[in-house]
């Protein structure tokens, strides 16, 4: 059995959890340690496939581990999913910055990096799903409906991550720069973007519902943006030849780009309807938001 009271190794578990490292190396820089030491320490966890692969934990025999006491919410399965969640919602805001300053630089390279990002979505995505396949176990007394919402939320910022990486793949296939006329309402609307996710996932990890009208005000800004950007890329457009296929092509990806940021903002719109029915049981709309007013 492993000592209750080693530190260090509650230390690695929080960053498998949190902060989905890639190798031993990567856990061992993160502490200071050496990867021997990080070795020495989780053989034995993965032998009893409490660490499993690509460094998933087994929420239900962490618990069996350090302890399912219910007074003590540090150790709560709910609470760290909620923290896997938040720690998702941070590496796609760092994903969709990256993408897009890929668009702002016309750098190829910066827009690799972010398509990589997108693996480690992916991940993570994987990882949530993976723990709520047993948080049910662990807590009897959870609902399983509210359980699943967890797995939403993670799809929809999984979801956020795929448009993320349209806007890298419009610098990666495009190699016309962006028009300066243009790219000011997408720099608005990258800000708006980010500040809807933020907005949404404090309303559903922290309960916080009263950002709704918020959330709201911004989203209406991002369709503002959205039409004046597809009027200043119509006007281009009505100036260019049919026949130059390769401006053609640059429009109809930066329309795409466009759409992109609308949909984040669409996709975080879900996230409070989420928070809402997971907080206060209000039921979310059934009619698809493309259709709503």
């Amino acid at each position: 059995m492993v000592n209750k009271g080693n530190s260090t190794l509650k230390d690695i578990l929080d960053i498998i959890l949190y902060e989905n490292p890639s190798t031993q190396d990567e856990i061992a820089d993160k502490l200071g340690i050496t990867r021997r030491y990080v070795t020495q320490l989780l053989q034995p966890l993965v032998k009893k496939e409490i660490v499993k692969r690509a460094y998933i934990i087994d929420l239900k025999k962490y618990e069996e581990l350090y302890g399912n006491n219910t007074n003590s919410p540090e150790y709560s399965s709910n609470l760290l999913i909620k923290n896997m969640l938040q720690n998702m919602s941070d590496h796609v805001k760092q994903e969709v910055e990256v993408a897009f300053n890929s668009i702002v630089e016309n750098d190829k390279k910066i827009a690799e990096d972010a398509l990589e990002m997108d693996y480690t979505t992916n991940n993570l995505f994987e990882k949530v799903r993976y723990s709520v396949e047993t948080i049910v176990n662990i807590d009897p007394h959870s609902k399983v409906s509210k359980v699943s919402v967890y797995n939403e939320v993670a799809y929809d910022l999984e979801r956020i991550g795929d448009y993320s990486a349209h806007l890298a793949k419009f610098t990666v296939n495009d190699d016309l720069a962006v028009d300066e006329d243009v790219l000011k309402f997408l720099k608005k609307m990258h800000k708006a973007a980010q500040k809807s996710i933020d907005i949404s996932m404090e309303a559903f990890i922290d309960g916080k519902l009263s950002v709704k009208g918020d959330l709201m005000d911004n989203e209406e800004k991002i369709h503002t943006l959205q039409k004046d950007a597809m009027n200043c890329i119509a006007f281009q457009m009505a100036d260019t030849s049919f026949d130059d296929t390769q401006h053609s092509n640059y429009y109809l990806y930066l329309s795409r780009v466009v759409k992109a940021f609308e949909r984040i903002g669409d996709i975080s719109v879900e996230i409070m309807d989420t928070a809402a029915e997971f907080h206060k049981d209000i039921p979310r709309p059934i009619t698809p938001r493309s259709f709503r007013e």
